[in-house]
């Protein structure tokens, strides 16, 4: 018999989530088979997958520990967050743009990845962990709940990354991106000059092979994603314009292969056709705003590559 008792960070989720987590490697059906044969009891009493957990809430497991540990995923857990990078809390891997005890947002660089794509890889969701667990927001010994980034942006697009510091802040900011009360916008200079603004639609089809996204004006199968994205032109260059981009909805790719699809790629970003330019790396593609649905705003700064080129641009 193993007993624990649920905590701050637990509370508020259903019960079969709480127990995917507690036995990660267990299938769906032999957890609910032991709900049923109350091997598996809440607060000492038979339970269903659908009950809300509440802190301070007993569960125990009537299993033996060769079964426990089987399939347990808490040695799993514990091999991943020893390995978390050790991080210095004077010279982060990312600025801090907004925290409180819920959220935290941070301006992710170019070069970073929001999660990982491998196992070896180390990405913003692993320094974050690192970060909350050095500075004593998070203790990475005591909670089912793990924190976690809430959106993604792509490898060599900077900007903002959001992350649930708490169940009830990850539950939160997931509603509020999925329920689109959560406003993006992002900036980003194109090739060719872009004199009015636009509302663009169609659909997006992800091609996982080339990790590269077609847009298409009709929707021929289940994988095409409808997608929106605005525009409007804030500077102009001789060759170039600066964009502010609202992103509607919020597909892989969308923004770089929107505006790919209309003759205007974003600078540097030459998997959608963009032309080689000295000195420009990856993309000029910035998660610049949001506009949370309480009315706060967050802002990260434009990057020093990105400003660079648009001086270079003026020059022109």
């Amino acid at each position: 018999m193993r007993e624990f008792q649920v905590q701050e960070n637990e509370a508020g989720q259903r019960f079969d989530k709480y127990l995917k987590k507690m036995l990660g490697n267990a299938p769906a059906g032999f957890l609910y088979k032991m709900l049923r044969k109350k091997n598996i009891v809440l607060n000492g009493k038979k339970a269903d997958g659908g009950s809300i957990l509440s802190k301070g809430d007993s569960v125990v497991f009537y299993l033996s520990d060769e079964t426990f540990l089987k399939f347990s995923s808490q040695e799993e857990e514990k091999n991943r967050l020893e390995s978390l990078p050790q991080i210095d809390l004077s010279h982060l891997p990312f600025s801090i743009l907004y925290e409180d005890y819920d959220i935290l947002i941070i301006d992710k660089p170019s070069g970073m990845l929001s999660q990982k794509a491998a196992a070896e890889d180390i990405s913003a969701n692993e320094y974050i962990l690192a970060y909350l667990s050095a500075s004593g927001h998070w203790d990475k010994e005591a909670y089912v709940f793990r924190p976690s980034v809430v959106n993604r942006i792509d490898r060599n697009t900077s900007g903002i990354l959001i992350a649930g510091k708490t169940l009830k802040g990850l539950q939160k900011m997931s509603e509020s991106l999925k329920q689109r009360t959560i406003q993006k916008f992002y900036f980003c200079i194109v090739e060719g000059v872009v004199t009015e603004p636009y509302h663009l639609k169609g659909y997006l089809r992800k091609d996982e092979r080339k990790n590269q996204a077609v847009i298409l004006t009709e929707q021929t199968s289940q994988e095409d994603k409808w997608i929106e994205t605005e525009y409007k032109p804030i500077c102009w260059y001789k060759h170039a314009t600066l964009l502010e981009v609202k992103l509607i909805t919020g597909r892989t790719h969308q923004i770089r292969a929107h505006l790919a699809s209309i003759g205007h790629p974003i600078v540097g970003d030459l998997k959608y056709g963009a032309k080689k330019q000295d000195g420009i790396t990856a993309q000029l593609l910035h998660a610049g705003r949001i506009c949370l649905e309480d009315g706060r705003e967050v802002t990260a700064p434009l990057p020093k590559q990105f400003l660079a080129a648009a001086e270079a641009f003026k020059r022109e």
